[in-house]
């Protein structure tokens, strides 16, 4: 009799990769957000690094597609107007993170939850930035209201007295502490970014905040930067001007647009505006997001090749990629030259490591929840 062969195993499924858990993914954003902030610095100047100029430095360095930190510069030219800071923000040249106020203020707002918990108020943040922020480190709208608070000013008159600034990009930068410490509710994020941002700003400079707060939390849930970017849009103003460009974003990356072609359409109709304001970086920024698709290393790069406020850009980028796929995934050539370490012009901060910021956040957003 001949034996019968037996039915072949059935191939065992792949098993899904495991999740990031909590304490991993606040590391990525922090991870995140100093690396696309050092990524983006040299050529933060957005009148003059455009993003012709930006893809043209990086074709001359055969640096394209853009995988690492920019490269050193290859024309005298173009090394006489980067950042001053550049020569410890390029490739080989990262030891540690510069100092910027872009993740000055995210230290500030780990600082202000520390001391004041999640009921702080708006004089509270005021009362922080004379205590620990040089005037010096402070820009724009930043300083405006700085030297309102110095001259006895109260909220919310400190956003707009002498203040031509109240819509530039300063609040947004200063949302992502509140989406790391309230992960999957965006609106409790957006409700404390608000609080922050009528300090020195109005209109769509506080709903720039209160969207990339939400944008943060939702990440931590959302199963596609997509959906984080809808569920973001629902914490503002459906008829504001930062909420009809980010939907004009969503819907020509829909229509299969091409990245540039979606960045040349949206450059034509914010116009004007100029290159700190937050609605034309809005959307760059979810441009990048968009078109990058959960990729950490796209994702960064894509948002500082676009220009305008490239290291505010990159960093916020940063913060939601590194979020979504958490600090272990994120490739070593973007966290392994940060050497765990900050520079910080906050009063009591400089030096600290990355790992402890992210373990003071992820203690906040525990005992938030």
């Amino acid at each position: 009799m001949t034996p019968v062969d037996p039915e072949p195993e059935p191939e065992p499924e792949p098993k899904p990769k495991p999740k990031p858990e909590l304490a991993d993914r606040i590391l990525g954003g922090w991870l995140g957000r100093i690396a696309g902030n050092m990524l983006g610095k040299p050529v933060e100047q957005g009148d003059l690094w455009t993003r012709d100029r930006i893809d043209r430095y990086l074709r001359l360095a055969d640096a394209l597609p853009l995988t690492d930190y920019l490269p050193e510069p290859t024309d005298p030219a173009d090394a006489a107007v980067l950042r001053p800071e550049w020569r410890a923000c390029v490739r080989g040249r990262v030891h540690g993170s510069c100092r910027d106020d872009d993740v000055d203020y995210a230290i500030l707002g780990l600082h202000l939850l520390e001391t004041r918990g999640f009921g702080f108020s708006t004089e509270q943040v005021g009362d922080l930035w004379l205590l620990t922020l040089p005037y010096r480190q402070t820009f724009t709208a930043e300083r405006a209201a700085y030297r309102n608070l110095a001259n006895g000013l109260r909220p919310p008159l400190t956003a707009t007295y002498d203040n031509p600034y109240q819509e530039w990009i300063g609040a947004l930068i200063r949302a992502d502490v509140y989406g790391w410490t309230c992960p999957d509710d965006p609106r409790h994020a957006a409700s404390l970014a608000r609080r922050d941002a009528v300090l020195s700003h109005s209109g769509n400079g506080v709903y720039g905040a209160m969207w990339a707060a939400a944008l943060i939390s939702a990440a931590f849930t959302a199963p596609t930067v997509r959906e984080a970017v809808e569920t973001a849009l629902m914490v503002i103003p459906a008829s504001s001007r930062l909420a009809r460009t980010i939907r004009r974003v969503v819907s020509l990356h829909e229509a299969r647009l091409g990245w540039a072609e979606t960045l040349g359409t949206l450059a034509e109709e914010t116009s004007g505006l100029g290159w700190i304001h937050t609605v034309p970086n809005a959307a760059v920024l979810t441009a990048g997001l968009l078109y990058g698709d959960g990729d950490f290393t796209r994702t960064i790069a894509l948002t500082v090749r676009g220009g305008l406020d490239t290291d505010s850009n990159g960093a916020t980028a940063g913060s939601v990629a590194g979020v979504q796929t958490g600090a272990a995934a994120i490739p070593p050539q973007w966290t392994d030259p940060l050497q765990d370490t900050v520079r910080s012009a906050v009063f009591g901060f400089d030096g600290v490591r990355i790992t402890d910021l992210a373990d003071r956040t992820l203690r906040l957003a525990e005992s938030g929840r």
